[in-house]
């Protein structure tokens, strides 16, 4: 029950029809905000009522549908960039003649990496003391690394090809493990973090809450292995 209103009171007729039909004589719907509101007004009250009456419309119909339609889009767009990554890594041939040009995409990659897991942690960081304005600032700075190391690892995969490691000994299992693990996670790490920022953006801050803490460890540790990854190339190159 809200506090009483004023017996003159006059709210606006913005309802819905299945919402009339549980009105009895004398009431009628107010919208106040996002919600529905039923006023009483029976002259035998000091004062009119508000009593908060939840319609089952389509407004609400189509409000539930909606994360559901953007939490499918995100799978398949994660599925349709996944496909194309596997596609570039262990299916397409890179030219001979390209193999010399930027050669400095993967030094650019594992920077980029870098940059991500330090936005990251600092992200975490501000969030942890209460800071959400700049918590936001650095995990969209994260996100935008995240972005633009994606964009040059394609450009790479399509001029060089798979990078092949030359390693030897006990070596080469502790850098295929890491690389596994950096390759599965990263498939994981990308509806993740896509929907993470969904729930965020759109104001679902609980859901938001609930699977960044999914996503952050995840995330971090892509980034992280990206950067061994590369170092362990450099040595055994």
């Amino acid at each position: 029950m809200k506090a009483p209103l004023a017996p003159d009171c006059a709210p606006a007729e913005k309802c819905c029809h299945c919402c009339r039909e549980a009105l009895s004589d004398g009431e009628e719907l107010d919208l106040q905000g996002s919600a529905l509101t039923r006023v009483t007004s029976d002259p035998c009250r000091p004062a009119c009522t508000t009593v908060t009456l939840i319609c089952f419309n389509g407004n609400m119909e189509r409000e539930q549908a909606y994360p559901r339609a953007v939490l499918g889009t995100i799978v398949a767009a994660s599925a349709a960039a996944i496909s194309f990554l596997l596609w570039l890594l262990y299916v397409h041939q890179a030219s001979a003649q390209l193999a010399a040009h930027w050669t400095f995409l993967p030094a650019l990659n594992a920077l980029l990496n870098g940059l991500s897991a330090i936005a990251l942690c600092i992200g975490l960081y501000l969030i942890k003391h209460g800071d959400r304005r700049r918590h936001r600032t650095s995990m969209l700075f994260a996100f935008g690394f995240s972005s633009l190391f994606l964009i040059s690892y394609i450009i790479h995969h399509a001029l060089h090809g798979d990078t092949h490691f030359a390693g030897t000994g006990t070596v080469r299992p502790i850098y295929l493990s890491i690389l596994a693990s950096h390759v599965f996670l990263s498939i994981v790490a990308l509806p993740l973090v896509l929907t993470t920022f969904f729930f965020s953006l759109s104001g679902r801050f609980a859901m938001h809450r609930s699977i960044a803490r999914y996503t952050f460890p995840i995330w971090l540790y892509v980034s992280i292995t990206g950067v061994i990854v590369f170092a362990f190339l450099k040595i055994y190159a």
